[in-house]
C-alpha cells in the first residue's frame, strides 16, 4: 500500500512531467516558425497567437468558448443520461435490446453533418442544435460500452442474490451498476471526444457564434492567428471535460476498489 508521502510525489511527478511536455510542444513549435521561415499567415508564431486573448471586443473570446462549453457540456452529459437510460433498460429486456439496438445503429450510421441543415429546419440557429449534433456524435460508445457492462456480471451471482430474494433494483444498484463502471467510464472517455467534435461541426453550419463560428469568420481574412487560438480554446474546453469525468471515474471507481 503506497503511502501519502510517496503518493503525494507521484502525482508531482505526473504533472510536472505534463507541463513539461507541453512547454517542450510551445517550444518546439516556435523553432519551427523561427528556424523555417514560417510565413504568419500558414503558421503563426506562439506569442502572435496567444496574443489574439487581448483582443477581447474583436474575439469575444469568454463569450465563444461559453458558447461551445455549453454545446460540449449540453451533448455529453445528454448523451451520458440517455445513453446509460437504455443500457439499462436493454439489460432488464433482451426483446427490448434486440429490437431498438439495431435500429440506434442504423440511424448512428447517418452522417452528422447532414443533420446540420436538418436541425436548422426544426430548431433554426442557436444553442439546441449544437447540443443534438454533439450528442447524436457522442451517444452511441456509451451505451454500447454500459449495455455490455451490465451485461458482463457472471449469471451465477445473480442467481445466489436471487435466491436470496433481493429484487431488480438490488441486483442493480449493489452489482449490475458497480460492475459496469469501468465500462461506462470507457465509454465516456471516448465521447468527450466525439462531443467536442459534435458541437464544432454544429457552429460550422448551424450557429451564429462560438468557437466554430469564429473560425469560420476568421478564415475569410487569413487570421491564422486567431483560428490557432481557437483551436486552442476549443481544445482546453474538451481537456477540461475529460478531467471531470477522469474526477469522477477515481472518485466512483477507484474509491470503490479500495474499499474492497
Amino acid at each position: 500500500m503506497e503511502t501519502p508521502i510517496k503518493d503525494g510525489r507521484e502525482k508531482l511527478r505526473k504533472w510536472v512531467l505534463i507541463i513539461v511536455m507541453h512547454l517542450l510542444a510551445v517550444l518546439a513549435w516556435q523553432a519551427w516558425i523561427t528556424l523555417g521561415e514560417v510565413e504568419p499567415y500558414i503558421m503563426p508564431a506562439p506569442l502572435d497567437t496567444f496574443a489574439t486573448l487581448l483582443e477581447f471586443k474583436e474575439y469575444r473570446w469568454v463569450h465563444n468558448t461559453m458558447i461551445t462549453a455549453a454545446s460540449v457540456f449540453g451533448g455529453f452529459w445528454l448523451a451520458v443520461v440517455v445513453g446509460i437510460t437504455l443500457a439499462v433498460l436493454f439489460s432488464w429486456s433482451r426483446w427490448l435490446n434486440d429490437a431498438l439496438m439495431p435500429l440506434i445503429v442504423s440511424l448512428n450510421m447517418i452522417p452528422k453533418v447532414a443533420l446540420g441543415p436538418i436541425f436548422i429546419v426544426w430548431f433554426s440557429y442557436g444553442l439546441g442544435p449544437n447540443i443534438l449534433i454533439a450528442f447524436s456524435i457522442c451517444f452511441l460508445p456509451i451505451l454500447i460500452t454500459t449495455t455490455r457492462g451490465l451485461g458482463e456480471v457472471e449469471p451465477e451471482l445473480i442467481d445466489l442474490v436471487r435466491t436470496l430474494r433481493a429484487s431488480r433494483w438490488q441486483i442493480f444498484t449493489k452489482i449490475q451498476l458497480p460492475g459496469a463502471l469501468p465500462f461506462i467510464f470507457s465509454g465516456m472517455k471516448v465521447a468527450v471526444v466525439l462531443a467536442v467534435a459534435g458541437a464544432i461541426v454544429g457552429e460550422f453550419i448551424a450557429s451564429e457564434e462560438g468557437l466554430g463560428y469564429l473560425m469560420m469568420q476568421v478564415q475569410v481574412t487569413l487570421d491564422t492567428a486567431g483560428m490557432f487560438m481557437a483551436v486552442l480554446m476549443i481544445t482546453a474546453v474538451g481537456v477540461t471535460l475529460y478531467a471531470i469525468v477522469l474526477l469522477l471515474e477515481r472518485l466512483l471507481v477507484v474509491s470503490d476498489a479500495r474499499m474492497e
